[in-house]
């Protein structure tokens, strides 16, 4: 049931919401105002039953014979027409006396055993009640009529019985009434809730055939004007998902472009390299070294740009977990130390414990460009300090050099893939994936000379990401 109602459109949900509760109170609603019906039926035609149970009462005579009454009966039956409606319905009777004995009508008719109600709605002794006669349904009024005489009084017996033919023909009549008229209610009600529903769903039909008929790669947000209230939150979750769609489009698109740009350079100076090699221009033995050369910046390029590209997967992911900053850092370090020990650089380190939600991958890349960096850029024998603080709300890595600094206009470029600060061998997408990182992270990076004096002596990056918040 729960798939099948899954399958359903929301047109249908609604006109099925809808007319499903009207169809039940329609139905309900007919069978109590035909019961009502029957009831008011009963109540006039046992009226007419009182009527002629009264006025059969009314012809009672008792004759004294000695000591012991007996009533008597003067009643034809031919004076009971005028009270049979027509001649589909038939009246018959039964006159008991005082000791039980039948005076008057028929004899097939059975005797009422029953009790009077306690508050009838008649000024009268009477009692009404279903009862078979010769196996024909009836309806039985039975009057208990006072009876008086010169020397005493009594209490005779009068039922009367009618057929049901009447009153079953009233009853299809209201009952086919009353259907009629609550199907005729039902059509207009089902007439106006698939007009309304028709109306009420015109946006969303019309949305989708925006979405349908968008050309290929279209991904500009839907217009929001003259959508109804309920369809925002669709609209603005649309256009939100549209917008990272198109921002991982311009990503690949970038990259793709970048890609083949950088790679083609180092391929084709690898090319020349071996070409050269081949025809014996050079010591065969430094043309292996410059193809190793050339192979080695183009292994780091391709690396740098994966790790480019692996930011923006990192960024839809949502399964980051607590890590201590501090343990990276050191492990990183310790991976460069061979780079320090080469560059001779006097170097220190100190860090406290720093839970940051990050991916390792990400808090790992991002101290090993910072730190390689610093490295790559200062001078020999210079001064290389990493200083990892934290505050109530942030983690602050601090990595400083003993370089030549960084010009005011550099500050933002070299966070743009390509762009290097200096005439040295790199990529320069080393501080663009810091960039990238520290943005997925909701951190800020920072590039500031170190001045004294009025003289650099180097440079400090910073990246402040925000501690992890416990759970």
């Amino acid at each position: 049931m729960r798939a099948w109602w899954g399958r359903r459109s929301l047109r249908d949900r609604l006109m099925m919401g809808i007319l499903t509760p009207v169809l039940a109170f329609t139905v309900v609603n007919t069978v109590v105002l035909y019961r009502q019906a029957l009831r008011a039926a009963d109540i006039a035609y046992d009226r007419t039953l009182l009527a002629t149970a009264k006025s059969i009462g009314d012809l009672l005579e008792v004759n004294v014979d000695g000591e012991k009454p007996h009533l008597k009966s003067t009643l034809l039956y031919s004076a009971l027409e005028p009270f049979e409606a027509d001649n589909r319905s038939r009246l018959y009777y039964r006159v008991t006396g005082f000791d039980g004995e039948t005076v008057s009508g028929f004899q097939a008719l059975r005797p009422w055993h029953g009790q009077l109600p306690q508050k009838g709605p008649y000024a009268a002794l009477v009692d009404f009640y279903d009862d078979h006669y010769q196996g024909v349904p009836v309806r039985v009024a039975v009057l208990l009529q006072p009876v008086t005489w010169a020397t005493g009084q009594g209490m005779a017996t009068v039922q009367v019985a009618e057929t049901l033919e009447l009153r079953e023909t009233l009853a299809r009549s209201l009952l086919v009434d009353t259907l009629w008229r609550q199907a005729a209610l039902l059509v207009l009600i089902a007439g106006v809730v698939v007009f309304v529903v028709q109306r009420a769903t015109r946006p969303v039909r019309q949305l989708s055939v925006r979405l349908r008929s968008r050309a290929e790669g279209d991904l500009a947000p839907l217009p929001s004007d003259g959508v109804p209230r309920e369809l925002e939150p669709l609209v603005a979750a649309t256009n939100h998902l549209m917008g990272r769609l198109s921002h991982l489009l311009d990503h690949q698109k970038r990259f793709v472009r970048d890609a083949s740009h950088q790679l083609r350079t180092p391929l084709a100076v690898l090319k020349t390299q071996v070409q050269s090699a081949q025809r014996g221009d050079v010591d065969p033995m430094q043309a292996l070294r410059e193809i190793g050369d050339t192979v080695d910046r183009a292994t780091t390029l391709a690396n740098q740009m994966l790790a480019l590209a692996k930011v923006e997967q990192i960024r839809q992911q949502a399964d980051a977990r607590p890590l201590d900053w501090a343990e990276i850092v050191r492990n990183v370090a310790l991976d460069t130390s061979a780079l320090i020990v080469e560059r001779q650089l006097d170097f220190d380190i100190e860090t406290q414990p720093a839970p940051v939600r990050a991916h390792e991958w990400a808090l790992r890349e991002l101290s090993r460009n910072l730190i390689h960096n610093a490295i790559k850029h200062g001078p020999e024998g210079g001064k290389l300090a990493i200083r990892l603080v934290t505050d109530r709300h942030h983690a602050a890595l601090t990595v400083s050099d003993s370089g030549p600094g960084i010009q005011p206009e550099q500050r933002q470029r070299l966070f743009q893939p390509f762009a290097s600060g200096s005439g040295r061998s790199g990529s320069g997408l080393g501080l663009a994936i810091c960039h990238e990182i520290v943005g997925t992270l909701d951190g800020q990076i920072e590039l500031e000379n170190r001045v004294s004096h009025g003289v650099v002596e180097g440079l400090d990056a910073t990246v402040r990401l925000p501690l992890a918040s416990p759970r």
